[in-house]
Protein backbone atom coordinates (compact mmCIF):
# COMPACT_ATOMS: atom_id res chain seq x y z
CA UNK A 1 0.00 0.00 0.00
CA UNK A 2 1.72 3.69 -0.81
CA UNK A 3 1.18 6.53 1.11
CA UNK A 4 -1.09 8.98 0.64
CA UNK A 5 -1.02 11.75 2.85
CA UNK A 6 2.20 14.37 2.91
CA UNK A 7 2.42 12.92 6.56
CA UNK A 8 2.30 9.27 5.31
CA UNK A 9 4.61 10.00 2.67
CA UNK A 10 7.53 12.52 4.89
CA UNK A 11 7.72 9.40 7.55
CA UNK A 12 8.21 6.68 4.75
CA UNK A 13 11.09 9.16 2.77
CA UNK A 14 12.82 9.73 6.51
CA UNK A 15 12.96 6.50 7.63
CA UNK A 16 14.47 5.66 4.35
CA UNK A 17 16.99 8.30 4.70
CA UNK A 18 17.38 6.70 8.59
CA UNK A 19 17.88 2.93 6.89
CA UNK A 20 20.78 3.90 5.15
CA UNK A 21 22.84 3.84 8.60
CA UNK A 22 25.97 1.66 7.74
CA UNK A 23 25.96 1.68 11.87
CA UNK A 24 24.31 -1.37 13.04
CA UNK A 25 21.91 -2.82 16.88
CA UNK A 26 20.71 -5.68 17.48
CA UNK A 27 17.53 -6.00 18.72
CA UNK A 28 16.04 -9.33 19.96
CA UNK A 29 18.08 -10.79 17.48
CA UNK A 30 17.62 -8.93 14.60
CA UNK A 31 20.23 -6.53 13.05
CA UNK A 32 18.89 -2.68 12.39
CA UNK A 33 20.39 0.26 11.03
CA UNK A 34 20.96 2.24 14.52
CA UNK A 35 19.61 5.26 13.02
CA UNK A 36 16.40 3.73 12.10
CA UNK A 37 16.17 2.10 15.18
CA UNK A 38 16.69 5.61 17.11
CA UNK A 39 13.96 7.11 15.66
CA UNK A 40 11.73 4.70 16.83
CA UNK A 41 12.51 5.30 20.15
CA UNK A 42 12.30 8.88 20.00
CA UNK A 43 8.81 8.07 18.73
CA UNK A 44 8.14 5.84 20.86
CA UNK A 45 8.82 8.01 23.80
CA UNK A 46 6.67 10.83 22.32
CA UNK A 47 3.92 8.86 22.82
CA UNK A 48 4.71 8.26 26.71
CA UNK A 49 5.36 12.73 27.13
CA UNK A 50 2.78 14.32 24.77
CA UNK A 51 -0.44 13.18 24.85
CA UNK A 52 -1.98 14.01 21.41
CA UNK A 53 1.19 14.89 19.39
CA UNK A 54 0.52 16.88 16.17
CA UNK A 55 1.96 15.91 12.84
CA UNK A 56 4.96 18.31 12.95
CA UNK A 57 5.70 17.58 16.49
CA UNK A 58 6.24 13.45 15.34
CA UNK A 59 7.91 14.71 12.60
CA UNK A 60 10.56 16.74 14.45
CA UNK A 61 10.93 14.14 16.84
CA UNK A 62 11.14 11.35 13.71
CA UNK A 63 14.14 13.71 12.21
CA UNK A 64 16.05 14.44 15.07
CA UNK A 65 19.20 11.83 14.20
CA UNK A 66 18.85 12.40 10.74
CA UNK A 67 21.63 10.76 9.27
CA UNK A 68 24.05 11.71 12.11
CA UNK A 69 26.82 9.12 10.67
CA UNK A 70 27.76 11.56 7.99
CA UNK A 71 28.77 14.42 10.26
CA UNK A 72 31.50 12.64 12.57
CA UNK A 73 32.28 14.34 15.80
CA UNK A 74 36.13 13.77 15.61
CA UNK A 75 35.67 16.30 12.73
CA UNK A 76 35.09 19.01 15.50
CA UNK A 77 37.55 20.21 17.60
CA UNK A 78 37.79 17.72 21.49
CA UNK A 79 36.13 19.83 24.40
CA UNK A 80 32.43 21.24 25.34
CA UNK A 81 33.24 24.02 21.99
CA UNK A 82 33.69 21.42 19.99
CA UNK A 83 30.91 19.17 20.95
CA UNK A 84 28.24 22.16 20.75
CA UNK A 85 29.48 23.17 17.05
CA UNK A 86 29.05 19.58 16.22
CA UNK A 87 25.39 19.55 17.58
CA UNK A 88 24.23 22.95 16.26
CA UNK A 89 25.82 21.42 12.96
CA UNK A 90 23.66 18.45 13.02
CA UNK A 91 20.42 20.10 14.24
CA UNK A 92 20.82 22.39 11.10
CA UNK A 93 21.50 19.48 8.79
CA UNK A 94 18.90 17.27 10.28
CA UNK A 95 16.27 20.52 9.77
CA UNK A 96 17.23 21.31 6.66
CA UNK A 97 17.01 17.42 5.29
CA UNK A 98 13.81 16.88 7.33
CA UNK A 99 12.37 20.08 5.87
CA UNK A 100 13.45 18.87 1.70
CA UNK A 101 11.44 15.21 2.34
CA UNK A 102 8.48 17.43 4.27
CA UNK A 103 8.28 19.62 0.94
CA UNK A 104 8.60 17.08 -1.18
CA UNK A 105 5.68 15.44 0.31
CA UNK A 106 3.32 18.13 -0.07
CA UNK A 107 3.83 20.18 3.20
CA UNK A 108 4.07 23.94 2.72
CA UNK A 109 7.12 25.70 3.53
CA UNK A 110 5.99 27.05 6.69
CA UNK A 111 5.13 23.98 7.92
CA UNK A 112 8.72 22.57 6.81
CA UNK A 113 10.11 25.51 8.70
CA UNK A 114 8.55 24.73 12.00
CA UNK A 115 9.83 21.54 11.89
CA UNK A 116 13.47 22.59 11.00
CA UNK A 117 13.17 24.96 14.02
CA UNK A 118 12.04 22.25 16.46
CA UNK A 119 14.82 20.03 15.79
CA UNK A 120 17.59 23.10 15.94
CA UNK A 121 15.79 23.27 19.28
CA UNK A 122 14.77 26.86 19.01
CA UNK A 123 12.45 27.82 21.85
CA UNK A 124 13.45 25.04 24.13
CA UNK A 125 11.27 25.65 27.57
CA UNK A 126 9.27 27.68 25.66
CA UNK A 127 7.80 25.68 22.78
CA UNK A 128 5.97 22.44 23.43
CA UNK A 129 6.95 20.81 20.11
CA UNK A 130 10.63 22.04 20.83
CA UNK A 131 10.06 20.89 24.26
CA UNK A 132 9.04 17.36 22.94
CA UNK A 133 12.17 16.83 21.14
CA UNK A 134 14.21 17.22 23.95
CA UNK A 135 12.14 15.35 26.18
CA UNK A 136 12.46 12.56 23.56
CA UNK A 137 16.05 12.79 23.05
CA UNK A 138 17.07 12.99 26.85
CA UNK A 139 15.12 9.98 27.72
CA UNK A 140 16.31 7.95 24.57
CA UNK A 141 20.17 8.89 25.56
CA UNK A 142 19.27 8.05 29.58
CA UNK A 143 17.59 4.74 28.61
CA UNK A 144 19.89 2.75 25.67
CA UNK A 145 23.09 5.28 26.36
CA UNK A 146 23.74 6.63 29.65
CA UNK A 147 25.11 3.40 30.79
CA UNK A 148 27.99 2.84 28.85
CA UNK A 149 28.54 6.75 28.66
CA UNK A 150 28.88 7.03 32.55
CA UNK A 151 31.67 4.43 32.00
CA UNK A 152 33.63 7.04 29.77
CA UNK A 153 33.47 10.66 31.42
CA UNK A 154 34.95 11.53 34.40
CA UNK A 155 33.00 11.12 37.70
CA UNK A 156 32.46 15.16 38.54
CA UNK A 157 31.88 15.89 34.67
CA UNK A 158 29.28 13.55 34.16
CA UNK A 159 27.29 14.40 37.13
CA UNK A 160 27.26 17.75 35.60
CA UNK A 161 25.88 16.41 32.00
CA UNK A 162 22.80 15.17 34.61
CA UNK A 163 22.40 18.13 36.30
CA UNK A 164 22.12 20.28 32.68
CA UNK A 165 20.24 17.08 30.89
CA UNK A 166 17.81 17.53 33.95
CA UNK A 167 17.40 21.04 33.77
CA UNK A 168 16.30 20.65 29.89
CA UNK A 169 13.46 18.00 30.51
CA UNK A 170 9.95 19.21 30.89
CA UNK A 171 8.27 18.05 34.35
CA UNK A 172 6.51 14.79 32.30
CA UNK A 173 9.68 13.81 30.97
CA UNK A 174 11.84 13.56 34.53
CA UNK A 175 8.47 11.51 35.92
CA UNK A 176 9.03 8.77 32.58
CA UNK A 177 13.06 8.90 33.37
CA UNK A 178 12.64 8.22 36.93
CA UNK A 179 10.91 4.77 35.90
CA UNK A 180 13.78 3.69 33.58
CA UNK A 181 15.47 0.56 34.90
CA UNK A 182 19.28 1.79 35.73
CA UNK A 183 22.10 -0.30 37.06
CA UNK A 184 22.57 0.24 40.63
CA UNK A 185 25.92 2.55 39.59
CA UNK A 186 23.43 4.27 37.09
CA UNK A 187 20.67 4.99 39.77
CA UNK A 188 23.50 6.65 41.93
CA UNK A 189 25.02 9.06 39.53
CA UNK A 190 21.00 10.39 38.98
CA UNK A 191 20.59 10.76 42.50
CA UNK A 192 24.04 12.54 42.86
CA UNK A 193 22.95 14.97 40.56
CA UNK A 194 19.90 15.48 41.57
CA UNK A 195 20.75 15.89 45.57
CA UNK A 196 23.47 18.59 43.95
Amino acid sequence: MSPDTPFDKTLMALDALHAEDPRRVEVEGESLPLELWHAGRMSAWLERVVEAPDELVQIAVRSQHMQRWQMARNEYPEGRVGYLTWRRDQGKRAGETAARAMEASGYSSEDAERVAQMIRKQGLGRDEGTQAVEDCACLVFLENYFGDFSKQVEHDHLIRIVQKTWGKMSPRARELALELPMTDEARALVEEALAG
